[in-house]
């Protein structure tokens, strides 16, 4: 009888002290909530990935929504980190946004390559004032028209996005204005706006370099066209105005500025108030050891002196 007491007072123990390991080890755990710009969710997602690797004890929690989903998030203290692509408001600021800038990105136009104004388009390329009547005004609604073809009467199918993002801020911004701007049908999201024009061969719109193009091959994704822009408007696209083929050539054009600004663009990470705790280190990393997974998961690394002034911030 008393060894069997002494066996159930023994096995109680021990459940009790698997209880507290596991316990301590919940309690141990940091978790960091991220949200917002569909922009800069792929080089979240390796970031995250990379730093887990180094601190297992650190759970974090990405998802995408689109840059105003990911201030107001922050603003109301739903996640830790906001993603946005896109300049930061004064009246953000004055609520508690605190940026850091991390990455360097870019939005372009976009097409079906099946198109059979595709060839000229990409010929020719599209000058500012063209796109800006095709995607704020109305007044170009031809694919003929905007490929100097009269005989081509297609009408263009425009796509923009309905959520509140950095890609139609950036893109509303080239053509001098905002995102309330913008003409066309409204899709929610970055991979949504890509598949609309990749199914409508008429169809037009934009996106983020990171769902323009397939990060494993590096080209247009699904039956994607990038339409190049015209710098120097002179009816057709010079060598030095033709690197739209690969996402690594655009990456390229963007860092020695041979593709505008905008609707190349920074990128921020966001607080309320300021980082602290496993927020405050993880963004040191990421501005730091982290950079070296920028390049290679297809964005533009920021001045060392600009990265220098960001870590400074964080003082």
């Amino acid at each position: 009888m008393l060894k069997k007491s002494l066996l159930a007072v023994g096995v109680i123990a021990i459940l009790a002290a698997a209880y507290l390991f596991i316990g301590g080890s919940q309690n141990n755990q940091q978790s960091i909530k991220v949200s917002g710009a569909f922009a800069l969710y792929p080089m979240m997602v390796r970031w995250t990935e990379e730093y887990q690797k180094l601190h297992p004890d650190v759970k974090i929690d990405v998802s995408a929504g689109g840059a105003g989903k990911g201030m107001t998030d922050t603003l109301s203290g739903l996640v830790d980190i906001g993603m946005i692509s896109r300049d930061i408001d004064p009246s953000e600021i004055n609520q508690g946004a605190f940026p850091i800038k991390v990455v360097k990105d870019a939005v372009v136009a976009t097409m079906n390559k099946n198109n059979p104004a595709a060839g000229e388009v990409l010929r020719r390329g599209v000058k500012k004032s063209q796109f800006r009547d095709v995607f704020r005004y109305s007044n170009l609604t031809t694919w003929g028209a905007l490929a100097s073809n009269a005989s081509d009467s297609d009408v263009i199918s425009v796509y923009t996005r309905s959520d509140s993002c950095g890609a139609a801020d950036s893109w509303a911004k080239y053509l001098g204005g905002k995102q309330d701007d913008l003409k066309g049908v409204g899709v929610y999201g970055d991979p949504g706006l890509a598949d609309a024009v990749s199914k409508d061969v008429r169809g037009t719109g934009y996106n983020n370099l990171g769902f323009a193009y397939d990060p494993k091959t590096g080209s247009p994704v699904g039956d994607l066209v990038i339409i190049p822009i015209d710098v120097n408007e002179n009816g057709v696209i010079e060598p030095g105005e033709s690197f739209y083929g690969k996402q690594s050539d655009v990456v390229a054009a963007i860092a020695d500025g041979r593709y505008p600004s905008p609707p190349a663009r920074d990128e921020y990470i966001v607080a309320k108030g300021n980082f602290s705790g496993a927020s405050k280190d993880f963004v040191r990393w990421i501005l730091t050891d982290g950079q070296k997974y920028v390049a290679e998961t297809g964005y533009v690394t920021l001045k060392d002196d600009v990265l220098q002034e960001q870590i400074a911030k964080l003082r």
